[in-house]
């Protein structure tokens, strides 16, 4: 039986780019975190390319671009920001997508609850699946982030502000 080696070039690779935290990776190549943090500090591994790939992302981000992987290894600092930044692109990109779900699902929810005659009854069990709806939504949203190490420095605007509206809507019921 043979036993499949890590990709350290790989792992190497993901841990600069610092999208993902040092589980993500460990769990992605199937390697114990705590193995790569000590190959990072035995090989002198700095998590630099952060801000590039934050930066490259928001670009992607801003003007939809979305390319496919590149399949050739990746040696350069610059093919290592495209890379990681492409991944982080899709996720904001998809984000947005299941948003503008939530949001025709909340104006569905709107319309119908502005044309009927609301009682205490029925607006309950309408706000409760509207909370848990977007609930759910914004932990997927958060997990995701989290993982991508996204608007690190900026704090989770988006998902404070949803929140905080849907705490309000809540009281209203």
């Amino acid at each position: 039986m043979t036993i499949k080696q890590p990709d350290w070039e790989a792992i190497q690779r993901a841990y600069r780019a610092g999208s993902l935290s040092v589980r993500s990776i460990g769990e992605q190549h199937s390697v114990n975190h705590a193995t790569i943090l000590k190959r990072a500090k035995k090989e002198g591994w700095t998590r630099d390319l952060t801000e590039q790939v934050r930066t490259a992302t928001k670009q992607k981000v801003t003007s939809a671009v979305t390319t496919a992987g590149n399949q050739s290894p990746v040696v350069t600092d610059a093919e290592i920001i495209d890379e990681a930044s492409d991944q982080a692109a899709a996720v904001v990109l998809a984000h947005r997508a299941g948003l503008a779900k939530w949001r025709t699902i909340a104006d569905k929810l709107s319309d119908t609850l502005s044309g009927m005659d609301v009682v205490a009854e029925n607006l309950g069990d309408f706000s409760r699946a509207l909370n848990a709806g977007v609930d759910a939504q914004l932990k997927v949203i958060k997990g995701e982030r989290q993982a991508y190490n996204l608007d690190a420095e900026e704090g989770d605007k988006t998902v404070n502000s949803l929140s905080d509206l849907m705490d309000d809507l809540s009281k209203e019921a």
